[in-house]
């Protein structure tokens, strides 16, 4: 049994159509109604607020590997102020590692993939990162997912699970399912875009991210599932190895646009960074990840241009049906 917890989520919603395809029993977890995607997978769809210690042990219960990809309302921004942001990425690791038990005695304790964030370094004291680099965490929401890690890898050093946590980069790309919507950079600005506004960068537009689309993020958490044991008890990056400047990648999304739309493309300008901007904002990010390819055969298939027309055709599709609607 594979439980996702979080599986109505952007990523969450990707993984559960990769897992789908696959002869497997499938238990959807997540607040509001996960859809299950088509596939040869039996399917369990729970309803449940996971913060609730007694539901989180229903959900869980027999489970040979659970894939934790939750995240409270307002994204890592709410961690700065939302008290309770902590109980939703801290606590609810916390209460899995201490309610999970083998499916079947005897068997090996159950495996947890955890989705952790690459930024969890803090500012990147070098390019590329490869995950050997000390972890000095600037946000709170980066706080909080690294107490989380380490809730996981010391439950794995004691023997209760088999822990793994994937650090993800910039994930961007079309929802897989219905209200599982991409809340990051590439479709904010594919929006705006299409609403005809200028797409607004906080610095020269040379400042890199190492963007990776969902369903090569999904493959990563198959890849991990399918290959644990080397995995076990270590993070691992996740990412292109580009490091995409995003002034080209704003520029690409303008272009892609206007592709759909028939418009010219919109312009892309630098603008004054708001006060509360992370420091993190402007410090460059490429992820070398060749060791967790080494060690699954997981590569990127998604090339950039490809994954951003699909994340337009996918938003400029929703912005027609949602007029017909009205």
């Amino acid at each position: 049994m594979i439980t996702v917890l979080g599986a109505s989520g952007f990523v969450g919603s990707a993984v559960v159509r990769a897992l789908a395809r696959r002869p497997v029993r499938l238990r959807l977890v997540a607040r509001r109604p996960a859809v299950p995607a088509p596939g040869p997978a039996g399917t369990t769809v729970v309803t449940a607020d996971l913060t609730d210690r007694t539901a989180l042990a229903e959900a869980v219960a027999g489970s040979d590997a659970v894939v934790h990809l939750l995240l409270g309302d307002g994204g890592w921004r709410a961690a700065e102020s939302d008290p309770g942001a902590e109980r939703v990425n801290v606590g609810v690791l916390r209460d899995l590692v201490d309610l999970l038990r083998p499916a079947v005695p005897g068997a090996p304790p159950p495996l947890v993939v955890y989705g952790g964030a690459a930024s969890q370094v803090g500012a990147p004291p070098r390019e590329p990162l490869d995950g050997g680099e000390p972890d000095h965490p600037e946000t709170a929401y980066d706080r909080q997912k690294l107490t989380a890690e380490r809730l996981l890898m010391a439950a794995t050093a004691d023997g209760r699970v088999r822990g793994i946590s994937l650090r993800l980069p910039t994930v961007y790309g079309e929802g897989a399912a219905s209200g599982a919507t991409d809340r990051g950079v590439v479709s904010a600005m594919a929006r705006r875009a299409l609403a005809g506004d200028a797409l607004t960068m906080w610095h020269d537009g040379t400042v890199r991210r190492d963007l990776v689309h969902v369903d090569d993020v999904a493959a990563a958490f198959t890849a991990a599932l399918d290959r644990p044991a080397p995995l076990v008890g270590g993070h691992w990056l996740i990412g292109a190895g580009r490091g995409d400047a995003l002034g080209d990648v704003f520029r690409l999304v303008a272009r892609a646009v206007s592709g759909h739309t028939g418009r010219p493309p919109v312009p892309v300008v630098s603008v004054e960074p708001p006060s509360h901007a992370p420091v993190t904002d402007f410090r460059s990010v490429t992820i070398d990840s060749s060791a967790f390819r080494a060690a699954t055969g997981w590569h990127p298939r998604t090339t950039l241009p490809e994954g951003v027309d699909r994340t337009v055709a996918a938003l400029a599709r929703q912005l027609r049906e949602e007029a017909k609607c009205r």
